[in-house]
Parts: C-alpha cells; sequence; structure tokens
C-alpha cells in the first residue's frame, strides 16, 4: 500500500513538475502533436512499399517496412492496371484543382478588391452574405447543386465539378481583410489622380502589393479543390471523369467487396501516397508566401 501511495505521489509531483515549467509543457505537446500528424503519412509511406500479402501478413508489423520492398512493382501496376487510368485520374486532378483553384482565386480576389476599397448601395448586406456562406458546410451544397445542374445538362462534365469550385466564400473574406489592412486608400487616390483608371490601379499598383494573399487564397483552394470528393462523386459516373479522390474510392470499394472480387490494396495504398506529393511540394515552394499572407495586417503600426 505504501509503495503504491509512493508512486502516486512520485507521478503527481512528475505532472506538477512538467505543469509548472511552460517549457517542457510546450515541447511534450508539440511531440504529440506531431507524431499524432506524422503517424498517418508514415504509416501510408511504409504500406506504399508493400505488396497486398504484405498489407496484412507482414513480418514487421504495419509501421515497418516488409522483407520484400514492392514499391516500384506498384507504381508499374498502376501504370498497366484498367489502362493506366490512375493517371488519368491524376490528370483530372490536376486539371480540376489548378483551373478551378485559378478562378475561385480571380474571384475572390476582384470582390474582396471591391468590398474594400469600392462604396455602392447594399455593399454591408451583401457581404454578410457571404459571411453567411462561410457558415454552410459544402457538404449541404452538393445535392442542390447536383439538382441544378442536372437542370442544365451538365451532370457528367468537368463544368458540373469546376464551376461550383469557382465560389470560394473565406478567399472573398481574407481578400477583403488584407486589403483593408495593408492597400492604403491614399495610394490608389494618389494613383487616380496622376489619371490611372480603375483598371490600371488595380493591375499595376494593387494587384503586386496583394501577391501574398492572392498566394494564400490560391493554395487554399487548389489544396480544397484537390480533396474535393463529396461533389464529383455525386455528379460524375464517367470514370474518365473522376478525380483522385473518387478513383481510388472505387478501388477500395472493389477490393471491400469480398475475397471474389479483385485485392488491389496495395494500388490504393501506393496511389494514395503518389497523390499527396503534388500538395507536399506546393507547400514547401509556396510556404513563404503563404505564412507571410497570412500574418500580412495582424500586427497594427
Amino acid at each position: 500500500m505504501s509503495t503504491k501511495n509512493g508512486k502516486q505521489s512520485a507521478n503527481s509531483e512528475t505532472i506538477n513538475h512538467i505543469k509548472g515549467n511552460p517549457r517542457i509543457f510546450t515541447c511534450v505537446v508539440l511531440v504529440l502533436a506531431i507524431l499524432y500528424f506524422l503517424l498517418p503519412i508514415w504509416w501510408l509511406i511504409v504500406a506504399s512499399t508493400k505488396t497486398n500479402s504484405g498489407l496484412f501478413f507482414g513480418s514487421h508489423g504495419s509501421l515497418w517496412f516488409d522483407d520484400k520492398f514492392n514499391f516500384f512493382e506498384n507504381i508499374k501496376q498502376l501504370t498497366t492496371y484498367q489502362d493506366g487510368i490512375y493517371w488519368r485520374w491524376i490528370a483530372n486532378s490536376f486539371l480540376y484543382a489548378l483551373v478551378g483553384g485559378f478562378g475561385a482565386t480571380a474571384i475572390a480576389v476582384m470582390a474582396g478588391y471591391g468590398f474594400s476599397k469600392f462604396r455602392f448601395r447594399g455593399k454591408n448586406f451583401y457581404f454578410n452574405i457571404v459571411l453567411g456562406a462561410l457558415m454552410i458546410p459544402s457538404t449541404a451544397l452538393v445535392i442542390p447543386t447536383f439538382l441544378l445542374m442536372s437542370n442544365i445538362g451538365m451532370t457528367n462534365t468537368i463544368w458540373a465539378v469546376l464551376l461550383p469550385s469557382l465560389l470560394n466564400p473565406m478567399g472573398v473574406y481574407l481578400m477583403r481583410i488584407y486589403c483593408a489592412q495593408s492597400l492604403p486608400d491614399e495610394m490608389i487616390e494618389a494613383a487616380r489622380v496622376d489619371g490611372a483608371g480603375e483598371l490600371r490601379t488595380f493591375f499595376q499598383v494593387s494587384l503586386p502589393i496583394m501577391t501574398p494573399a492572392i498566394t494564400t487564397v490560391f493554395l487554399l483552394s487548389v489544396v480544397g479543390a484537390w480533396n474535393n470528393f463529396f461533389l464529383p462523386q455525386v455528379v460524375l459516373s464517367n470514370p474518365k471523369l473522376f478525380p483522385i479522390t473518387v478513383g481510388l474510392t472505387q478501388w477500395q470499394m472493389k477490393s471491400q467487396a469480398g475475397a471474389a472480387s479483385e485485392q488491389v490494396w496495395n494500388l490504393v495504398t501506393s496511389g494514395a501516397f503518389i497523390s499527396i506529393i503534388p500538395m507536399v511540394l506546393a507547400f514547401l515552394f509556396l510556404q513563404r508566401y503563404w505564412v507571410g499572407g497570412l500574418t500580412a495586417g495582424s500586427v497594427k503600426s
């Protein structure tokens, strides 16, 4: 009994010591957060190198590599399976993400700039509608979007995915906040006094200053379009139009169908690993502009 009480006392002292030292407590929380976010990625990296049997009966467990390194064989099988439709899905994802991201960013930049620098009737009312749109989950709009696309005959086309992705209320909100904090009205007035029209003022004076925020909105739009799943799942039925998220889900459902169905778990894991590489590279190369865009205007001088 005394030994048990002694251990409890020692544990309580350790916990109190950690809580009493903010630096240690912060480090512990950071380490736990790093493990929480990196562990699934590590599992995916390891799983992408295994065969079907290695995924379930591997000799070193699910978090370590199997004896047989099968990554390059999985890539080769991805290229040949169903006539290489995986790479068609990757190309579709690039199309939806880049075109949709560019269009959503362009609309958000112009709308945010207009809300911030122009006065017009109903300005606050329209902006409140944008803020209200932020509160609506995108999944709740999928069925109405499907009915709208069905009425105009656009289901099972790339436009059924691209057109809804052009609307980005969060991007409009971020651009308005950024323009209000980092784009002085005096500078725009000076350009107008010098004879510059509204388009020239926007493209030659305002747009270069808005570059960090534009990069941020573009990156968020691209990631959102790349990870979009529910909308393409509902509005598309042609496998050749699927993005990578829907295509891999089809393979996963096929593998879960039972022993009578073909098992392609190794293609699901290796395909999922390859699909995250473009987003990781985008974050690494655009991180400087992205962080700058998020923090600009946060400190008022």
